[in-house]
């Protein structure tokens, strides 16, 4: 991924509380492969989710996004639909890190009551600048927000592809390996 960590795509709208079991199930942690991990994405929300996902597109939530267990399968599984992106009101602690360590931006902002599915979000998660523009709306009409721009160390980690990206760079760097 790296790069600008910029994105733009159509938004999947979640509610709040959407936690990891919904997310990713747990009768299905055995999988370790991402495509697999992917085909049970939100299946208890929506069993065509990671049908109906494309690359690029957006997922927006409501508070509490990735509450529950602490398991990177969750993120994992958004990752591997092809999601570029995760805004949510708020995230649990522990998905954002994950996610975050995996090399999958999210951003906090209230966006999921301002968007329906289908609508077209563009999120600059350098700046937290995030916009949408309603798919059944007039041209030009498009409702601009500010999300909570990541630190920049988080940045760094999604610009390495993740935590493992980010410290084989380091070490490289300090010539250790």
């Amino acid at each position: 991924m790296g790069g600008e960590l910029r994105f733009q795509g159509r938004a999947f709208v979640f509610e709040d509380n959407i936690d990891t079991d919904a997310i990713f199930p747990a009768n299905w942690l055995i999988l370790t492969d991402e495509k697999e991990i992917a085909s049970h994405c939100m299946e208890e929300i929506d069993p065509d989710f990671h049908r109906k996902a494309k690359p690029g597109d957006i997922l927006l939530a409501g508070a509490n996004f990735g509450c529950g267990s602490s398991r990177e399968h969750a993120p994992l599984a958004i990752r591997g639909c092809g999601i570029s992106c995760v805004v949510a009101k708020s995230f649990s602690r522990l998905f954002y890190r994950n996610a975050v360590n995996i090399g999958l931006p999210v951003i906090t902002a209230d966006t999921a009551s301002l968007a329906a599915e289908g609508d077209e979000v563009a999120v600059d998660c350098v700046t937290g600048e995030i916009s949408i523009r309603k798919a059944n709306a007039a041209a030009g009409a498009v409702v601009k927000l500010a999300g909570e721009p990541l630190p920049e160390f988080m940045l760094e980690i999604l610009r390495s592809s993740g935590l493992y990206g980010y410290l084989e760079k380091r070490l490289k760097l300090e010539g250790r390996i």
